[in-house]
């Protein structure tokens, strides 16, 4: 991405269509920043199909049939947002302030379920103030983010409508190089538009999340992918979602057929805890190891047979960890989870990171040159993106972090995000105590500041705290 050869173009739904210029009314803005109710979410029904695509007979000259039951469920997705421009310092100094600009974004999303549920991009909706949905048959939506996950790029947005088509999810991990694939999504604006490669290559990792400190496991494909295609699906010959478009590498800002796709298999797992949560909940074994893969010469001084694949366990940490629980020690070289081969300290981060905290794994090591097996009992992976900040009025939060269950001593059972900080002046400070855990709010889960504001109502509140060992509810108001 820092390449001046090479461009990646992850925000491929940053194509800008057009800057309208306007200030903004006080009163209009205030009116979309109020919270809205909070409703509990209705699961969706998936339709899954996790058989291979296998071979398949004789000469075909169309994939019309097998594409028009999924192209009614690719969608365009539109977002906007108000910018304000930058003005010089000596004008600032002056009380100057930029004009407010409403700027516009491109992308693509896919429905995966009848009810309304649209798997997309982090960037497509990252830091909008409207999206806008637009079906194939002309209908138009306006969208609500149920979450996003910065780490894989995936995002959640629903619309409230009944009886829409639905893509149907293959297995992604049944995927193989050269199998017959297809982009479906609304580049550049031009509307509605499938284009044909084949899988180039799986488990790719190019340095595109490294930022956030991503999770990539990326397809890599030839099928034409460019600006408007990000959130779009990407289907095999059978008609199936096994992927969602998210970004390529280019010379000239262009398709030059090194497109990247995530996984379905990860983007559905991260979008049921998003769906459940607000948030994306990832397991820690709680070890470090070394950054290189198990060399033969390595593999041989450890008394192992030169063509070993493994990572070597460096550090236990923390002392108390999941890892450390169970036994595991330094120099131990694992090599499987759950029967998944671990041949690199990305595959050992990516396998931990899809599964669930408190999943009890089985996890095969060598030690002294003799194979070993533990099963281990998943931690919670503190998020050290999740957002801190003002949920009412002078009234600071922070996501539930394993430090801060330490120091106000909370136990692993309570979750909720923590009150750090009550401003002297805020009219809340006899309603909420420094340090007590907000659990719930209105009778909705809460695990961020994201999901907590999803949850607060005009007017009205009721949350269940957590406080020096006892639950209360307590009532307020928002102002």
């Amino acid at each position: 991405m820092k390449s001046k050869s090479v461009a990646l173009l992850f925000a491929l739904a940053t194509s800008i269509l057009g800057l309208t210029v306007g200030l903004l009314a006080a009163d209009k803005a205030a009116d979309k920043a109020a919270p809205k109710t909070a409703t509990p979410l209705k699961k969706p029904t998936l339709k899954i199909d996790a058989s291979p695509i296998g071979e398949v007979k004789g000469l075909v000259t169309s994939y019309a049939d097998v594409l028009e039951a999924i192209r009614p469920a690719v969608v365009s997705v539109t977002s906007s947002k108000m910018v304000r421009q930058q003005v010089p310092e000596f004008l600032r100094q002056f009380g100057a302030q930029g004009r407010e600009q409403k700027q516009s974004g491109l992308g693509s999303g896919v429905i995966i379920s009848t009810d309304g549920f649209i798997i997309t991009n982090n960037h497509v909706v990252e830091e909008a103030d409207e999206l806008k949905v637009f079906l194939n048959d002309d209908r138009e939506f306006i969208a609500k983010v149920i979450g996003t996950d910065p780490k894989t790029d995936v995002a959640v947005i629903k619309i409230e409508a009944e009886n829409l088509p639905a893509a149907t999810l293959a297995d992604s991990s049944k995927l193989r190089v050269g199998d017959v694939v297809f982009a479906i999504g609304n580049p550049l604006g031009v509307g509605q538009t499938v284009t044909m490669g084949i899988i180039s290559a799986t488990g790719r990792k190019v340095g595109i999340l490294d930022e956030v400190g991503g999770y990539e496991d990326f397809i890599q494909t030839d099928a034409a992918i460019n600006q408007g295609n990000s959130g779009g699906a990407l289907i095999d010959a059978r008609g199936r979602l096994v992927g969602i478009n998210s970004a390529i590498i280019s010379t000239s800002q262009g398709n030059i057929g090194i497109g990247f796709a995530i996984p379905i298999n990860l983007a559905s797992s991260i979008m049921h805890s998003l769906i459940d949560t607000g948030t994306v909940a990832r397991g820690y074994m709680g070890v470090g190891t070394d950054p290189n893969p198990l060399t033969p010469d390595l593999a041989e001084s450890f008394g192992l047979p030169k063509d070993t694949k493994g990572v070597v366990v460096t550090d236990l940490n923390p002392a108390d960890g999941p890892a450390a629980k169970a036994g595991l020690k330094r120099e131990d070289i694992i090599t499987a989870i759950d029967g998944k081969a671990v041949a690199s300290r990305d595959d050992l981060r990516m396998i931990v990171a899809q599964t669930a905290p408190g999943t009890k794994v089985t996890v095969k090591y060598y030690r002294d040159g003799k194979p070993q097996s533990a099963e281990i009992t998943l931690g919670k992976l503190p998020d050290e993106n999740a957002p801190t900040g003002e949920l009412v009025s002078g009234v600071s939060v922070s996501p539930l972090t394993d430090d801060l269950r330490k120091e106000l001593r909370i136990d692993d059972r309570v979750e909720g995000v923590v009150i750090t900080e009550i401003a002297t002046n805020s009219p809340y400070r006899e309603t909420f105590p420094q340090g007590a855990v907000i659990e719930q709010l209105n009778r909705a889960p809460v695990t961020d500041l994201a999901s907590a504001k999803r949850a607060l109502r005009d007017g009205r509140n009721i949350a269940l705290i957590f406080y020096r060992g006892v639950y209360r509810y307590v009532m307020f108001n928002t102002r």
